[in-house]
C-alpha cells in the first residue's frame, strides 16, 4: 500500500477540488514558474512551454479529484507537465536522436579535475542545448527532473540500459562542451 504524504498546500488543494477559483489561482501562482521551467527544458521553446504549462494546469484541475496525496502536489503536477511535453514531442514526431557511442570513457575523471567552478547555469544549459533531442531529454529527466532510469525507459519507450548509457554519454558530452568553453575563456 502506498504511503500517503502530507502536502503543505493541502487546504488549497481541497478548496480547489471544490471548485474554488481563488484557491486554484493560488496553486497556479505557487507552481507555475517551476512547471514552466520543466516544460522549457524539455521543449526548448518559450511559446510551446507556455502553452504546455496552461494545458497542464487545465488537465491538473480537471483531474484534481484523482489526486490522493500519494506524492506531493508538485510531483503529481510535474508528472502531468512531463507527460504533456512528451505527448507534444510525439505529436510533432520530433526525432529523438541520441549521442553516438563516443568510444572509451576512460579519462573522464581527468577531465572532471580540469572542470572549472566558474561555470554558470547558463553555461550548462548552453551545453545541454548542443545535445541531440533524445540525449538532452534523458539528461534533463534524470538530472534535473529526478526520474530514475526505469521511469525514463517507460516514458520514452526505450530499455533501461539504453537510458543509462545515453545519460552517461550525454554527461560526458556536456562535460566536454563545458571544458571547451573554459578553454575559450582563457
Amino acid at each position: 500500500m502506498a504511503e500517503t504524504q502530507i502536502d503543505i498546500h493541502k487546504e488549497l488543494i481541497e478548496q480547489s477540488k471544490q471548485g474554488d477559483n481563488v484557491a486554484q489561482y493560488r496553486l497556479y501562482q505557487l507552481y507555475a514558474k517551476a512547471m514552466y521551467n520543466v516544460a522549457l527544458r524539455m521543449m526548448r521553446n518559450r511559446e510551446t512551454a507556455e502553452d504546455l504549462l496552461q494545458e497542464s494546469f487545465t488537465d491538473a484541475f480537471k483531474r484534481l479529484n484523482s489526486f490522493r496525496y500519494e506524492s506531493s502536489f508538485g510531483t503529481w503536477l510535474k508528472t502531468i507537465v512531463v507527460n504533456n511535453c512528451l505527448n507534444e514531442i510525439k505529436r510533432r514526431k520530433i526525432d529523438l536522436q541520441f549521442v553516438d557511442d563516443m568510444g572509451n570513457h576512460e579519462g573522464a575523471e581527468e577531465q572532471e579535475e580540469r572542470y572549472k567552478p566558474w561555470l554558470s547555469v547558463e553555461h550548462v544549459k548552453a551545453a545541454m542545448d548542443e545535445l541531440p533531442n533524445g540525449s538532452r531529454m534523458i539528461f534533463s529527466l534524470y538530472l534535473l527532473e529526478g526520474y530514475d532510469h526505469r521511469e525514463i525507459a517507460q516514458i520514452l519507450n526505450i530499455s533501461e540500459s539504453n537510458s543509462k548509457s545515453q545519460y552517461m554519454r550525454a554527461r560526458v558530452r556536456v562535460k566536454e562542451i563545458l571544458i571547451s568553453m573554459g578553454h575559450e575563456k582563457r
